[in-house]
């Protein structure tokens, strides 16, 4: 494409994320390229069901190299979440470095709130935080999402002396590791929905929106070899 072409199709992508930032009705035309530049606001009347379907749509695109988020223009993203955020989904992945949530679910700045710890446990100050995203952010969906080969729970099945204060980890794994019968993916799989059944049962903010339809809790799996997301 001619530079004065790239630069014509630039700004109209920029004046169409303008206009719907602003919230202008938009022509019938223009909602192609709105569904690929959309804001990174919750979608309007977006409930559970949806938003776990928007997180999975994402990861299709993302496993079969369709990305649509890089498209986004991130100077007005950002500007525009300069003051608030209003994710639609919140996320409790491991910290491992192999596991980009907003990539792997193709999403863009403000869509998804993200808490990360090894072997995604749940702990106070993630449940904290997690009921923030539910109380305040409203979010729709949350998953707990493993990954295959996870260190972590690797290293809880082995029980292994380790420097420093990463034993700590072994104690929240250990009844995932009891149920697998010495299978690692089982106790990968196992202790997701563990960890997510916990933030059900432990937290009054985060029950309450389960239960009253509000709020969908689920465990997800992350093949780290497929890119695929699958729903425990």
């Amino acid at each position: 494409m001619p530079d004065n072409a790239a630069l014509h199709c630039g700004s109209e992508r920029r004046q169409l994320l303008h206009t719907v930032i602003s919230g202008a009705v938009p022509s019938a035309a223009a909602e192609t390229g709105i569904a690929q530049v959309a804001s990174a606001g919750l979608p309007a009347g977006l409930g559970p069901d949806r938003a776990l379907e928007e997180l999975l749509a994402g990861n299709r695109r993302f496993a079969s190299n369709q990305l649509t988020s890089i498209e986004h223009d991130l100077a007005i993203l950002k500007e525009q979440t300069v003051s608030k955020q209003e994710p639609f989904a919140a996320v409790l992945a491991c910290c491992d470095s192999r596991v980009p949530v907003e990539l792997i679910f193709d999403q863009t700045i403000g869509r998804i709130f993200v808490t990360r710890v090894a072997g995604n446990i749940v702990t106070p100050e993630i449940i904290a935080s997690l009921e923030y995203g539910v109380a305040l952010l409203e979010i729709k969906v949350l998953v707990v999402l493993g990954h295959t080969s996870c260190g972590a729970v690797k290293a809880a099945m082995k029980s292994e002396t380790v420097p420093g204060q990463i034993s700590s980890l072994y104690r929240p794994l250990r009844q995932a590791v009891e149920q697998s019968g010495g299978n690692l993916d089982k106790a990968i799989e196992a202790n997701i929905r563990i960890q997510a059944d916990l933030l059900r049962t432990s937290s009054t903010v985060i029950g309450d929106a389960a239960k009253t339809g509000k709020l969908k809790v689920e465990a997800g799996m992350y093949d780290l070899a497929t890119g695929q997301v699958r729903i425990a």
